[in-house]
C-alpha cells in the first residue's frame, strides 16, 4: 500500500480497508508502506495483496519486483498490467479486437492535435484522471497539453463523447452491475472521486447502482466491458470505464487493473449490488489471483 504515485493517499486507504477485511477472515496481515523499490517484506509471506494504484502499482513495476523475489501476488501479471496501464497501447488492442472506443490520435507534447475540440487530452500512463484535460475550444489546447506534458511526452488525444459516465466491475468472467457516476460539478476527476481526501474542495458524485438502463442495453454494455477486459488479456479483476453517448452508443474509455477499494470506491459498491460483501470481494480477488498463477505455471 502507499507507493510513490500521485494516488498514494488513496492507496493507503485502500490498503487499510483490505487489511481489515482479510484479518476478519483470520489472515495474518502485515501492512507494508511501499515508498520505492527497496521495500521490505516479512520472510514467511504467502501472498502480496497489491493495493497500489497508479504508477509503480498498476503498471507492472511492483509485479516484476515481486516475481523476481519469487512472491505470489494479487491481480494481473507483469505484461498485462503494463498494457492495461498504457492508454495508448490499450486503444490499439481495443481496435484490434473490435471494442468500440472514442476516435483518437497520439501527439508529441510539442505538436498540435489534428482533431478539433471538443477533445480530451490525456497523459497515457497515469491513473485516477491525473493529467486528463477536457478541452472545449481552441484556446484551451495549449494549456491542456502543457498540463498533461508534466507527466509524459507522448500524449493521447481522444474525441470528447458527451453522455452518461458508467463503470463496470469485472471479477473473473463476471461483469458486475453497471454503476453510473453523476459528478456534482465538472467531470469525474480526482476531487470528485475521493472527496474524503479533500473535504474543502466540495467534490463528490452521486452513484446509481445498478444504473437505470433497460435489460438489453445493460447486457450490451456488460458484454462490451468483458470484451475490453479480455482484449487486454486480463483474467483476475478490474473496472472498465465506459461512456454511454447521448445517441445511446457505449464507448470504452479505459481499464483499471487495481481499482480503488476505499469506502468511497466504485468496485466494492458494484460488488455489493451483486450481493458480494467487501470481505467476500477481497477473498474472491485472492482466489482468482491464485487461479491465474496456477494457470500460468501449466
Amino acid at each position: 500500500m502507499g507507493g510513490p504515485s500521485s494516488e498514494r493517499d488513496v492507496s493507503l486507504a485502500t490498503g487499510q480497508g483490505i487489511a481489515k477485511a482479510l484479518r476478519s477472515l483470520g489472515a495474518n496481515v502485515v501492512e507494508v508502506d511501499v515508498r520505492d523499490e527497496n521495500f521490505q517484506l516479512p520472510g514467511d509471506i504467502d501472498l502480496a495483496f497489491i493495493a497500489l494504484h497508479g504508477t509503480f502499482g498498476e503498471d507492472g513495476q511492483i509485479q516484476q519486483l515481486l516475481e523476481e523475489r519469487g512472491i505470489a501476488y494479487t491481480g494481473e501479471g507483469v505484461e498485462e498490467s503494463r498494457l492495461a496501464f498504457d492508454k495508448i497501447r490499450s486503444k490499439e488492442k481495443f481496435e484490434q479486437h473490435g471494442v468500440r472506443t472514442p476516435p483518437w490520435e497520439t501527439i508529441d507534447a510539442n505538436q498540435h492535435p489534428r482533431m478539433r475540440p471538443p477533445i480530451v487530452i490525456k497523459a497515457p500512463r497515469q491513473g485516477s484522471t491525473v493529467g486528463v484535460h477536457i478541452v472545449k475550444n481552441a484556446e484551451g489546447i495549449a494549456p491542456a497539453i502543457a498540463g498533461s506534458a508534466k507527466y509524459d511526452r507522448e500524449l493521447l488525444i481522444e474525441k470528447f463523447v458527451s453522455g452518461r459516465e458508467l463503470t463496470i466491475g469485472i471479477l473473473g468472467d463476471q461483469a458486475l452491475p453497471i454503476l453510473e457516476i453523476i459528478p456534482k460539478g465538472g467531470f469525474y476527476d480526482f476531487t470528485n472521486k475521493y472527496p474524503f481526501l479533500n473535504p474543502q474542495a466540495g467534490g463528490g458524485a452521486e452513484h446509481v447502482c445498478p444504473a437505470q438502463l433497460d435489460e438489453k442495453k445493460t447486457a450490451q454494455i456488460q458484454e462490451l466491458a468483458l470484451r475490453a477486459f479480455r482484449a487486454l488479456g486480463l483474467q483476475v479483476y478490474g473496472r472498465i470505464d465506459v461512456i454511454l453517448s447521448d445517441s445511446g452508443e457505449p464507448f470504452v474509455l479505459e481499464v483499471n487493473t487495481i481499482p480503488g477499494m476505499t469506502e468511497a470506491s466504485l468496485l466494492p459498491e458494484a460488488a455489493a449490488a451483486a450481493g458480494i460483501s467487501y470481505v467476500d470481494l477481497c477473498a474472491r480477488i485472492i482466489e482468482l489471483s491464485r487461479a491465474r498463477t496456477e494457470g500460468s505455471r501449466r
